[in-house]
């Protein structure tokens, strides 16, 4: 009801009424602009920090050799009122054996065929700019091997297990049948003007110079409507650029329960109910790019979210300016504060000279007590993402080789020993954890996730071939706690990827094919009670996945 009310709002405006904005995930472009700036063909000012990107004269400006966005954005009409028609985008994703699909917004984690299609309009009267952009998602949602009953895992892995299922909305299968859902997509109502905007959006965001696993966030998750006033291109002053996003929005709720939420153990049902509440959130971001260095540039990044419920006991609608540290508390250490947050830094270096950037992320989700607890214990609660990405120029004009690595890592360190930070993404008290619709609004990986990847392409211009492979271990922090002392219960993936972009006239291509050989797939081994001797060298329940993600955009009229 809420979507069809704000479809109808939004097209009732466009009947009375150019800053066109490229959806995050949208075939080749944002990998295409990324590239062309290490080349020193696109804006050097632009940090890559905050998307999606705004194609605008209030947003970023484009040479059209570089990039001709009236052949991508149809124009309908010109003069007072600018109209035009959005690409229509379309998405076929593949899971074989069990889910494993990653930054792709509305559409869930599923077994087997799912789709996914939007298309929209775009209208600009003076300040006044409206995008409407609905998505529709529709998934196979077959059943799958999830975690196992006893006894292939003991009562007590399953205790465990629901010190995560209880404290984050991450369901293993959105229900028992298909799934259909229809969203405002990538749709806003701003006003825009001296390069800065004030709205209304439900369009995902990302935060950070991250190229896969943003910690902070990212389009992992579907996006969420959101009061937002932002920079749509970066300020320049006397000492620098600078660039941010305020926003309060509202989170909701996947709907679906956990694996065996009735199961009792040990006279206990291992399953608390969720609140039945919306959660407030509200984030700010902001970076510096310093006139004296090219290339650099530096940010801060900080949310909260608590349920609605408590914001309207508290009045606590600005929590975002509150509290940065523990000592600042109403209750002793934050024991009795229902908020649940994170703050972080990130930097970006790009060396033209070079053809090549270096990134890094590296964020907090448990506040310190005050500036030298900080400094004392840097590492307590800590992620991170740091990357490299290049290009080596071929023996062909316009044609390079792309090395791309990044590493993240969200386990919690040592530090744990002494004081227990929780995974990221899941919280105690905020129970439905850093979440929209079920799905991480971070890191891909999940709470406690960990990875390696290593790309190496050949581009030229929109077109790209290449392959990758990646070592992702599965929430390690649950493997410690459930398996202390057991070396052998790892969940490690390794996949080897291979991917195709292509242009051809009003249609962008992108497909990709990955391999995934999943080891001790759920923490699972072969365990024999018969055979004491065998550790550590009983085998793992090892399983074989396969995805395919194809993506067209095409340019009507």
């Amino acid at each position: 009801m809420r979507v069809a009310l704000l479809t109808i709002v939004l097209l009732f405006t466009l009947v009375i009424t150019k800053a066109q904005t490229i959806p995050l995930g949208s075939p080749n472009i944002e990998n295409y602009l990324r590239r062309q700036q290490l080349l020193g063909k696109f804006d050097s000012s632009f940090s890559f920090n905050y998307r999606p990107i705004t194609l605008s004269k209030n947003g970023v400006q484009l040479d059209s050799t570089v990039f001709n966005s009236s052949s991508y954005f149809k124009p309908l009409s010109q003069g007072k009122l600018k109209t035009s028609v959005l690409p229509l985008e379309f998405r076929l994703a593949y899971d074989h054996h069990h889910p494993d699909s990653r930054n792709d917004g509305a559409m869930i984690r599923s077994r087997g065929i799912q789709t996914y299609i939007s298309a929209g309009v775009y209208a600009e009267l003076g300040p006044l700019t409206i995008q409407l952009k609905p998505e529709l998602v529709w998934a196979q949602n077959r059943e799958y091997e999830g975690f196992p009953l006893w006894p292939r895992h003991w009562e007590s892995t399953w205790q465990v297990r629901y010190l995560w299922f209880n404290t984050v909305d991450l369901p293993e299968r959105y229900g028992q049948s298909s799934y259909t859902k229809l969203t405002p997509g990538q749709s806003s109502i701003r006003l825009n003007k001296w390069g800065l905007s004030l709205g209304l959006s439900t369009e995902n965001i990302w935060w950070g110079p991250a190229i896969r696993n943003s910690i902070m966030m990212s389009n992992n998750a579907q996006g969420f409507p959101h009061l937002t006033f932002n920079t749509q291109r970066p300020i320049k002053t006397g000492i620098g650029n600078f660039e941010w996003q305020f926003l309060t929005g509202r989170l909701e709720k996947s709907g679906y329960p956990p694996p065996a939420h009735d199961r009792v153990i040990r006279g206990r049902i291992l399953y608390v109910p969720k609140p039945d509440d919306w959660r407030y959130f509200q984030g700010l971001t902001f970076s510096y790019s310093p006139k004296w260095i090219k290339g650099l540039s530096v940010g801060f990044t900080r949310w909260v979210q608590q349920y609605g419920e408590n914001a309207k006991v508290t009045g606590s609608y600005f929590p975002i300016f509150q509290n940065l540290f523990r000592k600042n508390d109403k209750e002793e250490f934050g024991f009795n504060l229902d908020q649940d947050q994170a703050a972080g830094i990130f930097g970006r270096w790009v060396w033209y000279d070079s053809k090549a950037e270096f990134y890094f992320e590296f964020a907090k989700n448990d506040a310190a007590a005050n500036f030298r607890d900080l400094l004392v214990d840097t590492d307590h609660s800590r992620a991170l993402t740091v990357g490299v990405n290049k290009l080596f120029p071929t023996l062909k004009k316009d044609e390079f080789w792309q090395f791309n690595f990044e590493w993240t890592q969200t386990s919690q360190t040592e530090s744990r020993l002494l004081r227990n930070s929780l995974s990221w993404y899941i919280h105690g008290r905020v129970r439905h954890g850093y979440t929209n619709n079920g799905e991480v609004l971070g890191s891909a990986l999940g709470p406690s996730g960990n990875a390696q990847y290593l790309e190496v392409s050949k581009v030229k211009g929109f077109d790209r071939i290449g392959g990758a492979i990646e070592r992702y271990v599965h929430n390690n922090d649950f493997n410690f706690l459930a398996f202390d002392g057991d070396f052998t219960r790892y969940w490690v993936d390794y996949s080897l990827y291979g991917f195709y972009e292509k242009q051809f006239d009003s249609l962008l291509l992108s497909a990709s094919l990955f391999y995934t050989y999943s080891m001790n797939y759920q923490w699972e081994v072969l365990f024999d009670t018969n055979d004491p001797n065998a550790f550590p060298d009983m085998p793992g329940v090892d399983r074989n996945n396969w995805n395919l993600d194809i993506k067209i955009s095409y340019s009507l009229f």
